[in-house]
């Protein structure tokens, strides 16, 4: 397992990211109701990444009824001890309790939310506590004062933006430096072959400002695992079959060339004479990612041992400038108006 340092700060973070959305079992009426996996299975995943080099473990006070997630990573932390060994990243913003403050990212919400997750995690501090989405009813500055209190009584170590517009980051990077509060280390958004909108504006704005990339969903919600084919039936029970928002979003010929050209480029590589073992089309999907400018860590998830020792060996496949360039050009997203005019003057942006 490789590491890199979280934006410019002095943190050292594992190249993969274990997300854990997925970690215990909501009852009915939960988003993650029958795609999550109990807490066993989840003790033992956590187990065997750590065995495996990630010291990076991203979880959310909303993932699961009453923090469910961070409960269980909480339980396992305990169990194992390992708590100085983990980097522990969680979020708030989403609504976790009734009522007008029940939701939002204002001082009153962050203060107490903090102490839930950190009774919930079994731990005195937060190593990279995030805002879930930026919240447009509560004045930046607010938000990043009481962040700064936190890290000043030693309850979080780092802060991070997750969902943010690239405006907003910059306005929140910009009012950090003039009140001379903590500022944002890092972003977690949407990022993968099939969803390359963050190229326009945040990788820039990240990158100027020194702020880690976090991808989330790198596998574009299964679509590129290979189980999706081209003018196949999709499979029983999965995302796209079910859920026709998914199918708005991934099923038409672009992103199914591109889901076509990461299996054919995984395919290639498991019979190439330098490579030792066989390539999965999520791997190299993962290791395109990890390839991007800006990108320290892929946050993934992982519901079975079996999906996360596949995800696990993306961090040992280099891929080839060729196969790379394949990838980027038949998922190149489209620029829009400036940014093509601006790419036609001057070569960039």
């Amino acid at each position: 397992m490789q590491y890199a340092r979280l934006g410019r700060s002095g943190l050292s973070v594992s190249r993969l990211c274990l997300g854990t959305m997925t970690f215990g079992e909501p009852g009915a009426g939960s988003m993650m109701h029958k795609v999550a996996c109990d807490e066993k299975t989840a003790h033992r995943i956590m187990d065997r990444a750590l065995d495996a080099g990630i010291n990076f473990i991203d979880t959310a006070d909303v993932y699961g009824p009453d923090g469910l997630s961070e409960r269980v990573v909480g339980s396992f932390l305990a169990a194992r001890r390992c708590r100085d060994q983990v980097v522990v990243a969680t979020k708030v913003r989403f609504r976790m309790a009734e009522g007008p403050n029940g939701t939002g990212a204002s001082r009153y919400r962050i203060v107490r939310a903090v102490e839930d997750s950190l009774r919930r995690l079994r731990t005195d501090r937060i190593d990279l506590y995030q805002i879930h989405m930026q919240d447009l009813d509560t004045p930046i500055d607010e938000t990043l004062r009481a962040l700064d209190d936190l890290v000043r009584a030693g309850k979080v170590l780092y802060v991070g933006a997750s969902n943010y517009a690239a405006y907003r980051l910059v306005e929140s990077l910009w009012a950090a430096e003039r009140h001379g509060t903590e500022r944002f280390v890092s972003l977690q958004a949407q990022y993968n072959l099939l969803d390359r909108d963050l190229e326009r504006e945040h990788v820039p704005a990240c990158r100027a400002f020194g702020l880690g990339i976090l991808p989330w969903s790198p596998l574009a919600g299964g679509m590129l695992t290979g189980k999706y084919r081209r003018g196949r039936p999709m499979p029983a029970g999965s995302r796209l079959a079910e859920k026709e928002h998914w199918r708005r979003r991934y099923d038409h010929p672009k992103a199914w060339d591109t889901v076509e050209t990461c299996v054919a480029v995984a395919q290639a590589l498991s019979v190439a004479p330098a490579q030792a073992l066989s390539v999965a089309p999520a791997q190299v999907a993962l290791a395109w990612l990890l390839g991007r400018p800006g990108v320290t860590s892929v946050v993934f998830g992982a519901r079975t041992i079996e999906q996360l020792e596949t995800n696990l060996l993306a961090a040992q496949i280099d891929l080839p400038q060729e196969a790379r360039r394949r990838l980027d050009e038949v998922s190149a997203p489209s620029l829009g108006s400036l940014y093509d005019f601006m790419d036609r003057v001057q070569g960039g942006h």
